[in-house]
């Protein structure tokens, strides 16, 4: 009996920090999803990625930083997707969102690095698409902060 009472007020505990914490948890699972879908497509699908971007930035100064362009953005994209993760893990152990904040930074980051990207190949619809997950981040940072 003891352990099924111990059982109920762990759940208990989940949900009322699901609850305290909903959008921040929200906005970490979007960025995870985000960020690691991303990265992992830039991993599997690495030669064609490299191949769009040297296109895309063909008429541009950025032409020939394409390859390590791309290796930092994947890079900073598997660590956004990792910190919001653990983000997650530590507003469940610890009702503190510091490692969600420093994903969310991270992230915004990021996809300023996209923003000035698109500007420059003057890829004004790709640009517009990211303001609109940009707008979702700094809501984070907000949030977390």
């Amino acid at each position: 009996m003891l352990y099924l009472n111990e059982i109920i007020k762990a759940m208990e505990n989940l949900f009322q920090t699901a609850t305290k914490f909903a959008p921040h948890i929200l906005i970490l699972v979007f960025l995870a999803i985000t960020f690691l879908q991303s990265g992992i497509d830039k991993i599997s699908d690495w030669n064609g990625n490299l191949s769009f971007l040297k296109e895309h930035f063909s008429k541009t100064f950025l032409k020939k930083s394409v390859p390590l362009m791309l290796v930092l953005i994947l890079l900073g994209e598997i660590i956004v997707g990792f910190l919001s993760v653990i983000g997650i893990v530590q507003i469940y152990i610890s009702d503190t969102t510091t490692i969600g904040f420093y994903a969310s930074v991270i992230a915004a980051k990021i996809l300023l690095a996209l923003l000035f990207g698109q500007r420059v190949a003057k890829d004004y619809a790709g640009a517009m698409t990211i303001t609109v997950y940009f707008m979702v981040t700094v809501f984070g940072v907000y949030l977390m902060s």
